[in-house]
């Protein structure tokens, strides 16, 4: 490993002092490792290829359709493989020394931004939990906003934040008296048990609001005023909604933050939360600003993103929620290129940044918009005057005939804001880092079942595929604006979908062509056999390797294994057909929020490490139609092989049949406990 430290520098009372603040590791093991593996799996696919490619050519008597289709499926895998090994190129790990920077520094101020939109999917104990922890972070009170959109207008929401307020003022100097870290009122009591709040027609949503929590000083009666505690500002906005205009879902309500908060606080920084997603250690604002802060670094630094973690992942996370791919591998690799994207929570951004390129001037017309300073202090009438103006700014006409969602704030070309955001911020020549410390920075509450999962996994996948087939292609667009390596990892996130085809071929055809006794890989006893287990046993090693190094275990890759066959071949399936019922006008664009409440049935099933695939019927069709058809076809083909006792042609089609029925089991177990209880 090679370890570099960068120093921050910056005057001081008259006195130029050096401070180390950042520090990066070259994982040079990692990447000597990696750059052989991928020499000699590329080269043995290109072996593969070449088999399969001569063979149809060259006259053989081959099933023609057959053999190209399941050509066309190594193809997709060879093509999405080639994306990811730009992960592995250079991957780095980071850390901070927060400690080095000086406690008296002006700090410059710092806005956060929470999201929510139906209190029945996003429970209000969860957003207020968010709130009180982003309230308590450690960064000073009169440069610390937060400001909470509330898209679905509730009573109850604002009737909460209020509460959380009043909560807050105590809770912050216990905080701070005790040097406690976990601030999250919830995580800190995890023992108490909450009773839901019910929600009646008192509680009825509201179309238009926005009301300023004061910012004020909390003083215990016991206290002196030198002792007293200074409270961060807090905003509520419920934006306007009419049918007859863009709502623009999330990106819409950044945006209409991004302008509110300039009325008001006009932080240079942004913290961008799910509702969901509370402050798990408070000094994350001053481990971001560590990079922030860096001279040589921070002209062209956009943001710095933090691991999405998750409280409730079980044991075994059959779900693969952690998402271990990407926080422990593929950000890495990205952050020794020019930096991680946006992963749409758990970031500090630049304010700047959203306005333009690091070299050109804020686009935005306002003053204000381009000068950074203090919290505003006002007085009443002031106060009236910029709620006026904030409700404007937060209207659903504001945005007419503007650049706002185009060459401003976030984008809106695709569902997945943050992450085409963060791909435009990349093209304009921005970088970004990427820091996992020991302790996580944000946690937040996961998916427990099935249908959440594919849910959300659909409309990633159709948002990824709309930004691929359009003219922002990473593969076009994007590599005429970045390093090939950078295209080549948003390149993977974004035709990442394509997996869906390529198992569906791979699910379908070889197993059909077993039943009619048709080979299509080479006997056991031919070189050419000894290719494909080789690619088969390489990228198996490698992802195995990477488990095992990461402190996992057999049944952790397993599990991936597992998942990502079944995430591939239903909910990416399902996003192609829904990226192609939009641009054939059969189906609107919508947004569905995925459902953070907590099913108790449904954690204990998550918990047991049992599937659970309860609503997620339609979704489970293409996946239950091949694990029947590689069960009967494989059945039927073992017959024909006893009478013809060709083995050795056919076990290339035995092995994958069988592998497949074992990723398939959490599905056939499923379906004989649902048809048991019908039978009972």
């Amino acid at each position: 490993m090679e370890t570099v430290a960068l120093a921050s520098s910056y005057d001081k009372e008259d006195m130029a002092s050096t401070k180390v603040l950042h520090s990066c590791t070259i994982l040079t093991r990692r990447i000597i490792t990696n750059r052989l593996h991928i020499l000699f799996h590329f080269t043995v696919t290109l072996l593969l290829l070449y088999y399969r490619i001569s063979h149809f050519f060259n006259g053989n008597r081959l099933p023609a359709l057959s053999w190209a289709l399941i050509t066309i499926s190594e193809l997709i895998f060879t093509f999405i493989w080639c994306l990811t090994q730009a992960f592995r190129w250079r991957p780095l790990s980071r850390t901070v020394s927060i400690d080095e920077i000086p406690a008296n520094m002006n700090l410059e101020g710092l806005d956060v931004f929470v999201c929510t939109a139906d209190p029945q999917k996003e429970p209000t104990m969860e957003v207020m939990n968010t709130i009180i922890s982003a309230l308590a972070l450690d960064y000073p009170p009169e440069k610390l906003a937060v400001y909470l959109s509330d898209d679905g207008g509730s009573y109850i929401t604002l009737y909460a934040l209020k509460e959380a307020f009043a909560f807050s003022k105590r809770w912050l100097p216990f905080c701070m008296k005790y040097r406690i870290k976990t601030r999250c009122p919830k995580a800190f009591f995890s023992l108490a048990k909450y009773e839901e709040l019910s929600i009646t027609d008192e509680f009825s949503a509201k179309k238009d609001e926005l009301e300023v929590i004061h910012g004020d000083t909390y003083m215990d009666d016991n206290e002196n005023d030198e002792e007293s505690t200074k409270m961060p500002l807090l905003v509520y906005v419920s934006r306007e909604r009419r049918p007859s205009k863009p709502h623009r879902f999330k990106a819409g309500a950044l945006n209409a933050l991004l302008r509110v908060s300039e009325k008001f606080s006009n932080g240079p920084y942004l913290l961008v939360l799910d509702c969901d997603m509370y402050c798990n250690d408070p000094t994350s604002a001053r481990q971001a600003m560590c990079f922030h802060l860096d001279p040589q670094m921070s002209p062209s630094l956009a943001f710095v993103q933090f691991p999405q973690m998750f409280y409730n992942i079980s044991k075994n996370d059959i779900y693969d929620n952690q998402a271990r791919s990407a926080y422990r591998i593929k950000w890495q690799g990205m952050d020794g290129i020019r930096g991680p994207s946006l992963s749409g929570t758990g970031f500090y951004l630049k304010r700047k940044a959203l306005y333009g390129s690091p070299n050109c001037e804020d686009k935005h017309p306002s003053e204000a918009q381009r000068t950074f300073g203090d919290l505003m202090k006002f007085s009443s009438g002031e106060e009236i005057a910029i709620l006026k103006e904030a409700k404007l700014l937060a209207s659903c006409d504001y945005e007419r005939n503007t650049k706002w969602g185009e060459e401003i704030g976030f984008s809106y070309e695709s569902l997945l804001e943050s992450t085409f955001t963060g791909y435009l911020l990349h093209c304009r020549g921005w970088t970004s880092v990427y820091l996992c410390p020991t302790r996580p920075c944000f946690l937040g509450c996961t998916t427990i079942d099935m249908k959440d999962a594919l849910v959300q996994l659909v409309k990633w996948s159709s948002g990824l595929l709309q930004i691929g087939l359009s003219r922002f292609s990473p593969l076009s667009y994007g590599i005429s604006r970045m390093s090939i390596l950078q295209s080549m990892c948003y390149g993977y996130f974004i035709y990442q979908p394509l997996y869906a085809i390529a198992f569906l071929i791979y699910g379908i055809i070889p197993q059909l062509c077993f039943l009619n006794g048709i080979p299509l890989y080479p006997k056991v006893l031919s070189s050419w056999f000894a290719v494909f287990s080789t690619v088969y046993l390489s990228a198996i090693g490698q992802q195995l390797h990477e488990v095992l190094s990461d402190g996992g275990t057999t049944l952790t890759w397993w599990n991936e294994q597992r998942i990502w066959v079944i995430k591939s071949v239903s909910g990416s399936c399902f996003g192609c057909l829904d990226l192609f019922m939009k641009w054939s006008g059969m189906k609107k664009t919508t947004f569905r929020l995925t459902n953070k409440a907590v099913d108790k049935d449904k954690l204990e099933k998550y918990e047991k490490g049992e599937f659970d695939f309860q609503g997620a019927t339609m979704f489970m069709i293409p996946l239950s139609a091949m694990a029947i058809l590689n069960m009967v076809c494989f059945i039927g083909g073992l017959g024909g092989i006893i009478l013809r006792r060709n083995y050795e042609e056919m076990f290339g089609q035995i092995f994958l049949s069988l592998f497949i029925m074992a990723l398939s089991y959490p599905m056939i177990q499923g379906l004989l406990k649902r048809s048991k209880k019908e039978k009972q």
